[in-house]
């Protein structure tokens, strides 16, 4: 018996029972009903009356949407059987009132989705209950009795949930719309909707009237439900802003960011400004992520119910961009880059990104490796656009979508710095020499993470938040997102006298941005990322590349980083490097404190521990270290009397908030110009099965640099085969057909472009 093969035969059998039972429900649906949708006005946002028309003709013969229909009926039904619960809000995020009525939203669209679908009136009524029930309740609502935001809701402590509520209710609304009878759709308009856009806009033009992912939901909620009203005031706030509006240009919000310095607002400013023309949302792409949602699926109504405004054309193309550019910036497991505030797990599994890669498939030209992507989802939306990808992935058109090393502009105009990832399976680079990013930016310029075959090895800490986990500061941001995670010291970048780049001042930091010096990855021998910051600190220059070269001799490339520094007057220079596992053995002799002290007192040096520490003696060092069992190691440059610190977060954390990771910290005093070079290594395995580890040990012998001046920098790197390879670097021409020549170490070593590497033996 090949039970395997039964059970899948039970399962496409009860399927097609499913489609024939919910279709028998309505004994004239394929003449009479589908003759109504033809002449129908709605639903007309994210499914069409045409849409609707093809997903029944198709049900039960597309496996994606069928299997996420039948899913998301489940999930309905239990919760129509629950009834409806619409409570007096009084929690932050994560607690009971937040997360009712953020269900309520999301299984009112569910419900409307499945109305359209299966033509099953039960789901209708459910959605056209709980909006009665919520124009009962919606007018008695003062403000939200928890006064932390800065635009506070009403169903929610903030304006952005209340937002968030209005994006998919809209579409819910859409759905049952002819179901409703006019007097109810008049009461429901009057008594809910009206008023609703009006408090998240007019209401809050703090929160409405900027460009900011906050903003973004607010003008897509305005936006939405003034296109299945058709009520083309409310449509103009959303794509416009509230006209003639004067506001404070020193308003900040929370995060103490600006809320509108330069008077711009609405959906197409929210378009134009945070993305650069590669598809770069500038707060990073967890945000990026959370606002693909609003971007996308009013830009798909705006498609179908206006489509003269051309709107996916817009910024040539940067909406459809975006979405390849999200993917870019995930890991080998698809999980996102951690720039600015960023929640470590967040990936492209999430629905918003669900959303997004049905939508650009379906109104980008049909691109087949998005259709990998909808099949490593393994869901699709209840659309036009997820029968669109459904249809796709059913006629076996998927193709892989393939990441290579990719810079990404940062800007308007893609003239504020960039993200460079550089890959070399299995490794992956990210190196951020971008613009602030808004008020999610952290203050780390020439940053940069490392991954392993989707492991982060060195890390980016990301947010100090515990998303909607009401235990932890009612799931909202924790003081030590300031404190902490915005700071410098918490990156692996340097940082000069204990301070962060720009004083730790958004309104400092927000007026520069990094330059990307050079980008070249046309080479899988040698792939090369150099930026420069210059405005960090007054008076200091910092210039660091990243390479990832290949050996043939070796199993996986390594990284070599060199880190320039030139100031005009003596300073402390700190380089850390945030390595995650267990630490296996040092090159160098350290002395462990009895008692860990806190390393310092201000701009997050009062989160460290100093657990040990050396002198070095001016040889390489290498800190040698086990993560998921994979071998590590970092190999430094050191001269003499550079102290090299092991540190740990966790100081002067009460509430454990933090996470207690380690840390090396290279340190060079009263040095006016410095130069880190340090190379780091994926090496070995360790089976806790057959508890053999191999190739333990670095594969570096040396690591020597024998040039660096302020035009060119030399680095010798040696393997333990006895086998060198030279790295160079131009530090002031980057035009990639300069030739070069520089004699080093009694060659002369000729070649073109800004960088070269050469074997040196």
């Amino acid at each position: 018996m090949n039970l395997p093969k039964i059970c899948s035969r039970v399962s496409s059998l009860m399927m097609l029972l499913f489609v024939f039972l919910a279709c028998k429900n309505n004994e004239g649906l394929k003449a009479d009903n589908n003759s109504v949708l033809e002449n129908a006005s709605h639903p007309s946002l994210i499914l069409t009356a045409q849409g609707v028309k093809d997903i029944r003709a198709n049900l039960g013969q597309i496996p994606i949407f069928d299997k996420t229909l039948q899913e998301t009926k489940e999930a309905v039904d239990a919760e129509i059987t629950n009834g409806i619960d619409v409570p007096v809000p009084k929690d932050y995020s994560g607690g009971y009132t937040h997360e009712q009525h953020k269900k309520n939203f999301v299984f009112m669209q569910k419900a409307g989705a499945l109305y359209q679908i299966l033509n099953d009136e039960t789901y209708a009524n459910y959605v056209k209950d709980m909006l009665f029930a919520y124009r009962d309740l919606y007018p008695t609502l003062p403000v939200h009795p928890q006064p932390r935001s800065y635009a506070r809701g009403k169903l929610f402590w903030q304006c952005l949930n209340d937002s968030n509520w209005l994006v998919y209710t809209s579409q819910a609304y859409d759905c049952i719309y002819d179901f409703l009878s006019e007097s109810e759709r008049a009461d429901l308009e009057k008594n809910l909707f009206k008023p609703f856009a009006d408090f998240i806009s007019t209401g809050n033009p703090q929160f409405f009237n900027r460009v900011h992912n906050h903003s973004t939901w607010g003008s897509v909620a305005v936006g939405m439900i003034a296109l299945v009203m058709e009520d083309d005031s409310l449509l103009n706030r959303a794509l416009y802003g509230i006209k003639n509006l004067k506001m404070d240009p020193n308003m900040k919000d929370n995060d103490g960011g600006f809320i509108n310095k330069d008077g711009k607002a609405g959906f197409y400013a929210n378009l134009e400004e945070p993305f650069s023309p590669d598809g770069y949302y500038t707060e990073g792409p967890y945000y990026q992520r959370y606002a693909s949602y609003p971007f996308l699926i009013f830009a798909q109504a705006l498609q179908n119910k206006k489509s003269e405004l051309g709107v996916f054309k817009f910024k040539d193309s940067v909406l459809l961009k975006s979405v390849n550019a999200l993917i870019n910036l995930t890991d080998a497991d698809g999980e996102f880059f951690l720039l600015n505030d960023s929640q470590k797990g967040m990936s492209y599994y999430n629905s918003a990104l669900v959303s997004a890669v049905d939508i650009a498939y379906q109104f980008g030209g049909k691109n087949p490796e998005l259709l990998s992507i909808a099949e490593k989802q393994n869901k699709v939306t209840l659309d036009d656009a997820g029968l669109s990808v459904a249809l796709g992935l059913k006629a076996g058109e998927a193709k892989s979508f393939e990441k290579k090393s990719i810079e990404l502009t940062d800007g308007p105009n893609g003239k504020q710095g960039a993200v460079g990832i550089l890959r070399s399976n299995p490794l992956e680079v990210v190196f951020k020499y971008t613009a602030h990013g808004l008020s999610h930016g952290h203050f780390d310029k020439l940053s940069f993470a490392l991954f392993d075959g989707g492991d982060e090895v060195l890390q980016d800490y990301g947010l100090s938040r515990y998303v909607n986990i009401e235990q932890k500061g009612g799931g909202n941001y924790l003081k030590e997102n300031k404190t902490w995670a915005k700071q410098t010291v918490a990156h692996n970048t340097l940082v000069q006298n204990e301070k962060s780049h720009f004083k730790g001042e958004y309104g400092i930091g927000s007026k520069y941005h990094s330059n990307s010096y050079l980008f070249n990855s046309s080479d899988k021998n040698i792939q090369v990322a150099s930026a420069k910051e210059e405005n960090a600190y007054p008076g200091t220059k910092l210039h660091r590349t990243m390479a990832i070269i290949s050996d043939s001799s070796l199993e996986n490339p390594f990284v070599l980083d060199i880190m320039r520094v030139e100031s005009l007057k003596p300073n402390q220079y700190d380089l850390p490097f945030y390595y995650l596992g267990q630490l296996m053995q040092t090159s160098f002799e350290y002395n462990k404190l009895n008692q860990p002290t806190v390393l310092g007192d201000s701009d997050g040096y009062q989160h460290l521990y100093k657990e040990a520490s050396a002198v070095a003696n001016g040889d390489n060092i290498t800190l040698n270290w086990l993560n998921k069992n994979k071998f590590y190691s970092i190999t430094s440059e050191t001269n003499k009397s550079d102290a090299i610190i092991l540190a740990r977060i966790g100081a002067n954390d009460p509430e454990y908030n933090l996470r207690h990771e380690p840390a090396l910290i290279l340190r060079k005093k009263n040095a006016k110009t410095a130069l880190f070079v340090s190379t780091i290594e994926s090496h070995g395995t360790y089976s806790p099965v057959s508890e053999l580890a191999i190739n333990a040990y670095s594969n570096i012998a040396s690591l020597t640099t024998i040039y660096n001046a302020s035009n060119y920098t030399a680095v010798k790197i040696t393997l333990k085969n006895n086998t060198s390879k030279l790295f160079i670097i131009s530090n002031e021409n980057n035009d990639e057909q300069k030739q070069h020549k520089l004699e080093v170490d009694g060659r002369l070593i000729e070649w073109t472009g800004a960088f070269a590497l050469v074997d040196f033996n």
